[in-house]
């Protein structure tokens, strides 16, 4: 709870959406840990707001799947859960193989260039190990290919869909040639919607989505049959 002593909440924007993004950046990156309890009154009193807007973005954690909240032993966060991170990604691929297909149809040169320099950045981050600029670039890419479709509300589903596959994605983002495995990957996207291909469009990104759910449930695995300490 103590990261929480460092942020400072704009006052002139809504709080609710500024407190659930600050505590679902916590669950995500680990510094709230799995199976560690959540104190509204004491995030209220951290982040200097009252317990309505702290209460809010709980309500909404706990509906994504990251919190959960029990009448008899309180909010904490949810556990690494193998079976939700699998329906996640039958989810995300349904969704953004079909953004991929509708983004086909609609590229134009403004919007490759818009992925290159994407391309670009990511690059520059896991060059840095700025791991998590580089999950920053990696979500702009997937983000803006639905912007491409012309669906930009798919982009929320999968947002919410994803969120226990983005815990896994900040503990396996350091492993040894993946950085460089997703730029190849989405530059075989890329590629595929600057020929316009609706069809290698979609099969790239599945693929792209199937390699990295391949490597989140190894890694996941190991982890779970870790002996606890």
């Amino acid at each position: 709870m103590d990261a929480l002593l460092d942020m400072r909440l704009d006052r002139t924007r809504p709080l609710r959406e500024q407190v659930y993004a600050v505590l679902r950046e916590r669950i995500l990156t680990g510094g709230f840990e799995p199976g560690a309890a959540v104190d509204e009154k004491a995030i209220a009193t951290r982040l200097q707001v009252s317990r309505t807007p702290v209460h809010e973005a709980v309500k909404k954690l706990a509906d994504e799947g990251l919190l959960q909240v029990r009448a008899q032993s309180g909010t904490t966060v949810a556990p690494l859960d193998r079976r939700q991170i699998e329906q996640a990604h039958v989810i995300r691929r349904a969704l953004e193989g079909e953004s991929a297909r509708q983004a086909a149809l609609r590229i134009t040169p403004a919007w490759l260039n818009r992925l290159a320099d994407i391309q670009l950045l990511h690059a520059a981050a896991i060059e840095r190990r700025a791991y998590a600029d580089a999950i920053a670039q990696d979500d702009a890419f997937h983000r803006t290919i639905t912007e491409i479709s012309d669906y930009p509300m798919l982009w929320r589903a999968i947002e919410i869909s994803k969120a226990q596959l983005d815990r896994c994605r900040h503990l396996t983002i350091p492993l040894e040639g993946r950085g460089a495995a997703t730029l190849a990957e989405h530059q075989a996207i890329v590629d595929a919607l600057g020929r316009g291909d609706p069809e290698d469009s979609a099969a790239a990104m599945r693929r792209h989505l199937d390699g990295a759910q391949a490597k989140t449930l190894e890694y996941l695995d190991a982890l779970l049959a870790e002996p606890a300490q």
